[in-house]
C-alpha cells in the first residue's frame, strides 16, 4: 500500500512570524496529526554556524533522523535536514522536514525496521513538484543498518555495556524510566548506536525503541532516545535524561546488567549473528544465560558473571543443547585459564555438574568435577556442593588426587592455625572423593573440629549455623568421622553441657547408634524434659540422669553434665543440694567437681535474705520463727564440710563453718568463745554475705540471752566491745518473745537485771544499750508484775548476786515508783 508523505520547510532566514510550514501532506494525514508532527520534524541549528556557510560547512550540519508514535497509535519516520534557502555560496540556511507516515499495524517496505530508513537515498531536501512520490523506497538488505557496526561497537567499547542496559530499558513497553540521551559529535553515531540496538534487541523491543539522532531541546523531547552533541550535554543532564558521553572521556566503572555486559563483549568479538542463535533458545528475552551460552561456545571470553550466568542457565535446562554445544561450554567453564572465578560462578558451576553428571560422558563432565575440588582445596569455597565419589574413578581422578592429596593431608595436620569448621568439613569431604588417606590426622582434626561448631553455632546466635548442612552430610558419609566427633563432642559436654545442650537443640546430630555417649544423650534429652516438667528441677534431675544410661558411680561426670543442665545459671536449693549429695558418693562428686556446686548451694541459701513476713533473720530466731532453711543449710554445711575437707578451703571453708556453728549455737553445746569464733569466721569469710553474718550474730545472741546461757560466754561478748554484735543484742532484747519472758518469769527478769547492770565500765559500746535495756524493755515488763513476782524477782537477784544488788534493784524499781507517784500527784494539783 502507498504510504502518506510529509513535507515541511522552515520560514525563511529573517522572516518573522513563522516557524515554518508544510509544502507538501499525503493522503490520510489529518490536520490533528499535522499538529502532532510540527514540533517533532522542526530543526534547531548547532551553536556557533556561520550565518551563511559555505557547501562543506552546511554538509557537516547535523541532520535529525527519527521514528516516533503518534497519539493515534500511527507512526512517522521522519528526517529533517538543513538546506540552503537559495542557491549560492553566499545565501542563509533554512531546514527542510521529510516524513512518511505509517498507518497502525502497517510496517514499512519489505518489513524493515525504522532505523533502517536512515541510509534510504530516497530522503529529499526539497519538496517534490507535483505529486507526493510513493512510498519510501529502502536499500535492499541489512546492509544499511549493519555496515560498519563492528568496528563502532569496537570503537565505543567503554560505553557499550552501559548504553545497552539503557537502550533495553528504553525499549521495556512497561518501562517508565528517564529516557536516554547520547552525546556524539556527528548525529550519525547516535544512528549507529541504534543500528547495535536493532541488531541486539529482539525484534519487538527494537520497533518499541522511539528515538532523534539530534535535537537541542532534549528535555522536551517526546522520544525514549535522543542525541545531541557535546554543548547540549549538560541541558540533557538537567532535564533528568539518563547521559551517556560518548564524545568525552571513556567513562569510570561498570554496569551488573549480565546481559549488557555480555552483549558488549559479542559486539567487541565482531559476532553479531550470534544474537540471532541466542534467541532461538529457551529463555526470557534479556535473560544473560542463553547469550552468554552461544558466546562461550563460539569461544568468546566472558567474565565470571556471565560463566555463572550460562551455567546457570544450561543446569536448569540440561536438555537444551546437543552434545557438541554442551561439551564446548564445559570446556570454556571449566578452562585451566581462568583466574577470577567467583564463588557464585562456582555455585552455578556445582549445579551445572549435578545436571549433567548421569546424562552426559563422565569425560565431558570429569573437568567440571576437577574444577569443583580443587576450588573447595584452594579457594575455600566451603559452600560448594561437591561431585559424587563415583565421578573419581577414573584416570582423571587419579590425577586430581595426586595433585590435591598432599596439600589436603598438610592444611588437616596443621593444629597451629585457625580453620573454620566450614573449611575442615570440606577439606575431610574432598579427602573422601579422591581416596585420600586423612586416618592419621582425623584424631587431631576432630579434637579442634568439636570445640570449633560448638563455638561457631554459639556466634551464630540463632537458627541452624551455616556449617550444619555440610556436617550432617559429613557425618553420614563417613562413619569413622562421626564416631571420632560424638565422642569427642561427649567428652567435651560435661565442661560446658548448656552449650553443647543449645548446639543439639539446633542440629541435630545423629547419635542413636550403639555408642554409649552419656553426656551428649543428657544434652539432648534436657530441654523436652525442662518443657514437660517445668520448675520441677529434681525430676528434671532424675530424668536427665537416666538419660545417661550409666550410673554415677561408673561415671561421675554425669553428675556435672548433670548438674550444669539443670542449674546452669544458679544455685541448687538446700533441698536440691542434699538431693544431689545423696546421688553419689562424696568421691563421685569429688571426680566431678560438684561438691563446689553444693558450697555454693549451702552458703547462698544462708544469705538469702529476710523470712517472708519481711522480719530479719534475728528477729525470726528471737521471736520463735522457723529457721529451717537456715537449719537445712547448717546441717548440709556440716556434711560438706566433714565429706570434703582437703577440697573446702578459704572464705568458702569460713562461711560453711560459720554456718555450722549456727547450728550448734541453736541446736547444740558449741565449744566455747561463741563470740570470738563469730568475730574471726566472718573476718575470715569476707566478704561475707551480710544476710551471712546477720544469721550467725542473731544466733549468737540468741544463746546469750537465753536463761542458762554461761556467764564466761556473756563476760567475753561483753567486753568483747563488738559495736555490731552488741547492736544484734539490743535488737533481740527488745523483741516480743524476750519482752513475753520478762514479764512472765521473774527469775529470767532477774537475771536480765544482772547482766545489764553487771558491766557498767565494759567499753562505749556496751553500757549505753544496757541502760537503754533496763529502763525500755525491762522497767516496763517489771512495771506490770504482780507484787509477788516483783518480790521473786527482788529475791532471785540477792540469791545469784549479794545483798547490794538487791538493793540496787529496789532503788531502781522504787524511782519508777516514785516516778508514777509523782506524775500522779502533779496530774491532781493540775486538775485542782
Amino acid at each position: 500500500m502507498s504510504l502518506a508523505q510529509v513535507h515541511y520547510t522552515s520560514a525563511a532566514p529573517g522572516v518573522e512570524g513563522t516557524a515554518g510550514r508544510f509544502t507538501a501532506v499525503g493522503p490520510g494525514v489529518s490536520g490533528a496529526l499535522l499538529a502532532e508532527i510540527e514540533p517533532l520534524v522542526r530543526y534547531e541549528l548547532p551553536g556557533g554556524v556561520p550565518e551563511r556557510p559555505s557547501d562543506g560547512e552546511l554538509r557537516s550540519l547535523p541532520q535529525a533522523f527519527g521514528y516516533f508514535v503518534l497519539s493515534d497509535g500511527s507512526r512517522l519516520v521522519a528526517r529533517s535536514a538543513p538546506v540552503r534557502d537559495t542557491g549560492g555560496a553566499g545565501a542563509g540556511v533554512r531546514f527542510h522536514a521529510h516524513a512518511v507516515h505509517l498507518p497502525p499495524g502497517v510496517p514499512l517496505p519489505g518489513d524493515r525496521l525504522p532505523v533502517e530508513a536512515w541510509r534510504s537515498p530516497h530522503w529529499v531536501a526539497v519538496t517534490p513538484g507535483g505529486a507526493t512520490p510513493d512510498p519510501l523506497t529502502l536499500p535492499p538488505g541489512p546492509t544499511a543498518v549493519s555496515e560498519g557496526l563492528d568496528d563502532f561497537a569496537v570503537s565505543r567499547g567503554p560505553w557499550l555495556a552501559a548504553v545497552l542496559a539503557d537502550l533495553r530499558r528504553a525499549s521495556d513497553a512497561e518501562a517508565a524510566g528517564r529516557p536516554v540521551a547520547l552525546v556524539e559529535r556527528q548525529c550519525a553515531d547516535v544512528a549507529r548506536w541504534l543500528g547495535l540496538a536493532s541488531v541486539t534487541l529482539p525484534r519487538e523491543s527494537a520497533e518499541r525503541l522511539t528515538f532523534t539522532t539530534y535535537t537541542r531541546r532534549p528535555g522536551s523531547s517526546a522520544s525514549r532516545v535522543v542525541g545531541v552533541g557535546p554543548e547540549d550535554a549538560g541541558a540533557a543532564r538537567a532535564a533528568g535524561l539518563r547521559v551517556h558521553e560518548c564524545a568525552g572521556p571513556a567513562p569510570a566503572g561498570s554496569t551488573e546488567d549480565v546481559w549488557a555486559t555480555t552483549a558488549a563483549r559479542v559486539w567487541r568479538s565482531r559476532s553479531p549473528e550470534l544474537f540471532r542463535e541466542a534467541r532461538e533458545l529457551p529463555g526470557e528475552p534479556f535473560a544473560a544465560g542463553p547469550l552468554a551460552v552461544t558466546a562461550l561456545c563460539a569461544g568468546i571470553v566472558l567474565g565470571p558473571d556471565g560463566r555463572a550466568a550460562a551455567a546457570g542457565w544450561a543446569a536448569d535446562r540440561p536438555y537444551a543443547l546437543d552434545a557438541r554445544r554442551t561439551g564446548q561450554l564445559v570446556e570454556a567453564i571449566a578452562s585451566p585459564g581462568i583466574d577470577d572465578r567467583t564463588a557464585p560462578e562456582f555455585d552455578a558451576a556445582g549445579r551445572l555438574f549435578g545436571a549433567l553428571e548421569g546424562r552426559c560422558p563422565a569425560s565431558v563432565t570429569a573437568p567440571l568435577a576437577a574444577m569443583l575440588v580443587t576450588e573447595a582445596v584452594r579457594g575455600g569455597n566451603g559452600s560448594l556442593e561437591l561431585p559424587r565419589r563415583d565421578a573419581f574413578a577414573g584416570p582423571e581422578g587419579a590425577e586430581v588426587a595426586g595433585r590435591l592429596g598432599p596439600e589436603i593431608l598438610t592444611e588437616l595436620a596443621d593444629t597451629v592455625g585457625s580453620r573454620s569448621v566450614a573449611r575442615t568439613v570440606q577439606l575431610l569431604r574432598v579427602a573422601r572423593l579422591l581416596g585420600v588417606d586423612a586416618a592419621e590426622s582425623l584424631p587431631g582434626v576432630v579434637d579442634r573440629l568439636a570445640p570449633a561448631v560448638l563455638a561457631e553455632a554459639s556466634a551464630a546466635h540463632e537458627g541452624v549455623p551455616g556449617f550444619a548442612p555440610a556436617l550432617l552430610e559429613l557425618l553420614d558419609e563417613q562413619f569413622e568421622v562421626r564416631t571420632a566427633l560424638l565422642g569427642a563432642l561427649d567428652r567435651i559436654a560435661p565442661q560446658d553441657p548448656g552449650a553443647v545442650a543449645r548446639f543439639l537443640e539446633r542440629v541435630a546430630l545423629p547419635f542413636t547408634g550403639t555408642q554409649a555417649l552419656p553426656h551428649l544423650r543428657m544434652c539432648a534429652e534436657v530441654p523436652e524434659a525442662m518443657a514437660t516438667l517445668g520448675g520441677d528441677r529434681a525430676a528434671v534431675w532424675h530424668r536427665v540422669l537416666r538419660a545417661a544410661g550409666v550410673s554415677p558411680f561408673a561415671e561421675p561426670l554425669v553428675l556435672r553434665t548433670g548438674v550444669g543442665l539443670v542449674w546452669e545459671d544458679r544455685a541448687p536449693t538446700v533441698e536440691e543440694a542434699r538431693l544431689l549429695l545423696d546421688a553419689a558418693t562424696s568421691d563421685a562428686h569429688r571426680v566431678a567437681g560438684t561438691w563446689a556446686r553444693l558450697v555454693d548451694a549451702a552458703l547462698s541459701t544462708s544469705a538469702a535474705g529476710t523470712s517472708a513476713t519481711g522480719m530479719s533473720a534475728a528477729s525470726t530466731s528471737a521471736t520463735g520463727t522457723s529457721a529451717a532453711g537456715t537449719d537445712e543449710a547448717a546441717r548440709l554445711a556440716h556434711d560438706l564440710l566433714r565429706g570434703f575437707p582437703e577440697e573446702i578451703g578459704g572464705r568458702e571453708r569460713a562461711g560453711l563453718l560459720l554456718l555450722d556453728l549456727v547450728r550448734e549455737l541453736r541446736t547444740g553445746a558449741p565449744e566455747p568463745g561463741w563470740a570470738e569464733r563469730v568475730r574471726t569466721l566472718c573476718a575470715q569469710a569476707e566478704p561475707v554475705e551480710p544476710a551471712l553474718r546477720e544469721r550467725a550474730h542473731a544466733a549468737l545472741v540468741e544463746r546469750l540471752l537465753a536463761p542458762d546461757r554461761p556467764g564466761a560466754e556473756l563476760y567475753d561478748f561483753v567486753h568483747g566491745a563488738d559495736a555490731e554484735l552488741i547492736a544484734a543484742y539490743d535488737r533481740a532484747a527488745r523483741t516480743e518473745t524476750v519482752r513475753a519472758r520478762l514479764r512472765t518469769q521473774p527469775a529470767y527478769a532477774a537475771d536480765c537485771f544482772t547482766v545489764w547492770t553487771a558491766h557498767p565500765h565494759a567499753g562505749r559500746a556496751w553500757p549505753p544499750v544496757a541502760a537503754a535495756l533496763l529502763d525500755d524493755v525491762l522497767r516496763p515488763a517489771v512495771r506490770g508484775m504482780s507484787a509477788e513476782d516483783v518480790a521473786e524477782v527482788e529475791a532471785t537477784v540477792g540469791r545469784t548476786g549479794s545483798s547490794g544488788r538487791a538493793d540496787a534493784f529496789r532503788d531502781w524499781n522504787r524511782s519508777s515508783t516514785l516516778g508514777r507517784l509523782g506524775r500522779r500527784i502533779a496530774g491532781r494539783v493540775r486538775r485542782g
